[in-house]
C-alpha cells in the first residue's frame, strides 16, 4: 500500500484512502458521541477507563466496559514487549552462509569503526544506520553489499559502539545511553569527510537508525533519506526534514504503525518543498527490511522489494 507522495511518480492503482484509522473507542459504553455516531468509554492516556455514573448502568454496559478495561490491560502487557527486539540476528553466520564483500575499518572521522563496501572512488555514498542489534548483523551487511553493487560507496558505522540491545537489558536505560539524536550529532565528522571527498551522500536507517537518519535529514549533511520501520520518529520530525525522504512502513508494526506513517505524510503533504514517498508493506512486522526470516520466501521477497525502493530513491535524488 503506497501513500500519496510528492516529487516522485505515483505507482499505478494508488488507493484513494491509503491508511484506515482504527478507532479505540468501545461501542455501547459511556456517553454517546453524535459527531462520530458511536459510543465510547471515557479515556485516560488513550486507554478505556471506567468512571462513576449517577445512573446504574445496564449489565451489558458493565460487561462491555469490563471488556474495555481487560483490553487495556492486554495492551499494557503488549507494550512491555517491543518489536524492536524481535528476530535478533544470528551473528554466527558471518563468513559461513553470507559471504561479505566489504571489510571493517577503524578510526573513521568521529572515532567510529564501520563496515564498508563498494568502491571508495564512487561519487555517491550511502550511510546505513543499524537497528538496535548493531552494525555486525549479517543481513544488514548483506544489504550494504547489495547497495554497493548498485554503484555506491556504503558505510555502516558502529554507532552503538558494540553495546547492542538484547532482552537482558533494560530498554529505557539502554536508550538513554544510546540516544540516536546524539549519535547523529557525533556522526557529523563522518558525513563531513564524505562530502569533502566530493561525494553525494544519502542516509538509510532501520528501527533505531531511522531516528538517527531523520535527524541527519534535518541538516545539510545529506541529500536524501530513507527510513525503514523507524523507531521513535514523530510527525514533528517531518516539519524539520530538509531533503527528499522515503518512509517504508509495515502493516503489523506496533512500534510505528501505519496510522503514524500517515501522520508523517500529512505533515509532509503540507510542505511542498520536500519530496517524499511512503509505502506500507502488507503482511509484515517491524524489522521486516533487515531482520527477516531467510527461509521464508515471502519475507525475503518483501525485504528485497524494500531494498529496491531505497536504492531507487537514492538513484533519483543523488547526483
Amino acid at each position: 500500500m503506497s501513500l500519496p507522495c510528492s516529487g516522485a511518480p505515483s505507482p499505478p492503482n494508488l488507493p484513494a484512502a491509503p491508511v484506515l484509522f482504527i478507532s479505540h473507542a468501545t461501542p455501547g459504553c459511556g456517553s454517546h458521541n453524535t459527531s462520530h455516531n458511536h459510543y465510547s468509554c471515557s479515556t485516560a492516556s488513550g486507554r478505556p477507563t471506567l468512571q462513576a455514573a449517577s445512573a446504574m448502568p445496564s449489565s451489558a454496559q458493565v460487561l462491555l466496559c469490563l471488556a474495555a478495561v481487560l483490553a487495556a490491560a492486554a495492551a499494557t502487557t503488549a507494550e512491555a514487549h517491543s518489536q524492536c527486539l524481535d528476530n535478533p540476528p544470528d551473528r554466527s553466520i558471518h563468513g559461513r552462509q553470507l559471504a561479505e564483500a566489504g571489510e571493517v575499518v577503524h578510526d573513521l572521522p568521529g572515532g567510529l569503526r564501520a563496515y564498508v563496501s563498494g568502491a571508495a572512488s564512487s561519487s555517491r555514498a550511502v550511510v546505513l544506520a543499524s537497528d538496535v542489534f548493531g552494525y555486525e548483523a549479517p543481513l544488514l551487511r548483506q544489504i550494504a553489499d547489495k547497495v554497493a553493487k548498485a554503484g555506491y560507496f556504503v558505510v555502516v558505522p558502529d554507532f552503538l559502539k558494540g553495546d547492542y540491545l538484547d532482552d537482558k537489558k533494560n530498554f529505557t536505560e539502554w536508550l538513554e545511553a544510546h540516544s540516536p539524536v546524539k549519535a547523529a550529532e557525533d556522526a557529523k565528522p563522518l558525513f563531513a569527510a564524505l562530502k569533502k571527498e566530493g561525494k553525494s551522500v544519502a542516509v538509510g536507517g532501520y528501527c533505531w537508525g531511522g531516528k538517527l537518519s531523520v535527524e541527519v535529514g534535518k541538516t545539510s549533511d545529506v541529500k536524501a533519506v530513507c527510513l525503514s520501520h523507524p523507531y521513535s520518529v514523530t510527525a514533528d520530525d517531518m516539519k524539520e526534514v530538509k531533503w527528499p525522504i522515503e518512509i517504508l512502513g509495515a502493516q503489523n508494526d506496533t512500534t510505528t504503525p501505519p496510522k503514524e506513517v500517515y501522520r508523517f505524510v500529512h505533515v509532509l503533504r503540507e510542505r511542498h518543498e520536500v519530496p517524499y514517498y511512503a509505502k506500507i508493506f502488507q503482511g509484515v512486522e517491524h524489522g521486516f527490511a533487515c531482520r527477516y526470516n531467510t527461509t521464508d520466501p515471502f519475507a525475503v521477497k518483501t525485504a528485497e522489494t524494500a531494498l529496491a525502493y531505497m536504492v531507487s530513491w537514492f538513484n533519483k535524488h543523488l547526483n
